[in-house]
């Protein structure tokens, strides 16, 4: 119980550290969340779990392909948000977008067997 709450307190602290950073810096509060931080996180807390280094190396490996998909939602929102549609409509649409990729990118694992 207390590895799950000092898993939660780290992984929010990253959170609120990014989103407190964009107040001040669009450039700096970007950058900390397009670190690696959450991913890096979840490989030490997958390890500490199971201490499968061979499982840990595949979810390593997984993690760019499933990438790729998350960056249509940035995108979509950046398009989106030059024509006011106002926040919320421009996030659903986004988010929308994001997952038609991911959809698109589970057909394309299925083909490939992976």
């Amino acid at each position: 119980m207390l590895q799950l709450l000092l898993k939660t307190i780290l992984s929010a602290g990253v959170i609120a550290l990014a989103s407190e950073a964009a107040k001040r810096s669009v450039v700096l509060g970007a950058l900390i969340v397009a670190l690696p931080l959450t991913s890096m996180l979840a490989m030490v807390w997958l390890y500490a779990d199971t201490r499968d280094m061979e499982k840990v190396a595949r979810f390593a490996l997984a993690i760019p392909a499933a990438v790729l998909p998350s960056l249509v939602f940035f995108f979509a929102f950046a398009w989106l948000a030059k024509y006011n549609y106002g926040f919320a409509l421009t996030f659903a649409a986004a988010t929308v977008c994001m997952l038609a990729g991911y959809g698109a990118y589970l057909a394309a694992m299925r083909v490939w067997g992976a």
